[in-house]
């Protein structure tokens, strides 16, 4: 990343954030007659020690590399938490970040075995949220899960798993903020670049979200799913990196009403498969 992306990075990503403190929350008068949503820049550079000056040429991209207590500073002010103070330092680090050959994405031999046996919903996701390797019962709960799908261009795109989600706005802000978290400097990324580009294009919601700049880690907590075959589901998501890539597991409370309601849903699926295993081989006794 050369100083010159770095610095429109770190003046957009200021700007952003500065948008979404209130005064009140700042603890500054509101006063009259403002004109900016959030702080205006003079209370960002007071508030920080800096002279609204110099805070102007961050924002304006004329100072590739500010100190870190200038940042640390910067992020307090901003109220950021760690995920987002972290990446804040990261656009201003005077230190580049060395290059480092990007390898392709693969499922290990031994995930797709898990995933054979785990018995509940699970798939293997990228950095991009691609889904790599999924099973049975991962398509049976949403078939929007299978290998070649995005996770994200589905959330965004696919009014079915618009549908699927109980808190469709959660979950897309969620995504979102985690894949300019999984980005960082990887900004020339094909994958991203491509991925951006599509959903900028295409999605009013992608592009109201990234000009937000939250930057946030996406780990596991409850999903709450509106399935279309065995209705409410309440599962838990764990989220666990191995090798490169992301193992996702759903799965329920023991003894649950989700949890009788996803046996349901596995037998559907056995069902299903069996029924088409019959029809392949008539077809194949038929020729």
């Amino acid at each position: 990343m050369t100083d010159e992306d770095r610095t429109n990075r770190l003046g957009a990503y200021l700007r952003a954030r500065r948008d979404l403190v209130t005064p009140a929350q700042a603890g500054l008068p509101a006063g009259d007659n403002r004109r900016v949503p959030g702080l205006r820049r003079e209370e960002v550079a007071l508030l920080a020690g800096i002279s609204a000056d110099y805070y102007l040429r961050l924002e304006r991209g004329r100072d590739a590399h500010p100190s870190v207590q200038v940042l640390d500073s910067l992020a307090r002010v901003l109220q950021l938490d760690e995920v987002e103070r972290a990446y804040l330092l990261g656009l201003g680090s005077d230190k580049p970040r060395p290059s480092r050959r990007r390898r392709e994405e693969r499922v290990p031999e031994r995930l797709d075995h898990l995933l054979a046996t785990i018995g509940v919903p699970a798939f293997i996701e990228g950095r991009s949220f691609d889904v790599l390797a999924s099973n049975d019962l991962a398509v049976a709960l949403s078939p929007r899960l299978r290998p070649g799908y995005n996770r994200l261009r589905s959330l965004l795109l696919d009014p079915e798993e618009q549908a699927f989600q109980r808190d469709w706005a959660a979950a897309t802000a969620g995504i979102v903020a985690a894949l300019r978290a999984n980005i960082a400097d990887d900004v020339d990324d094909a994958r991203f670049v491509e991925l951006v580009g599509e959903l900028a294009i295409s999605s009013e919601r992608f592009r109201s979200l990234w000009a937000r700049h939250d930057v946030h880690n996406l780990e596991g907590g409850t999903a709450l799913i509106d399935h279309p075959l065995v209705g409410e589901l309440q599962l838990h998501r764990d989220k666990l990196p191995v090798d490169g890539v992301i193992l996702v597991v759903y799965y329920p409370d023991a003894g649950s009403e989700s949890d009788e309601k996803l046996r349901m849903l596995a037998g559907l699926a056995q069902m299903t498969d069996t029924s088409a295993a019959s029809s392949e081989d008539v077809e194949r006794n038929a020729r």
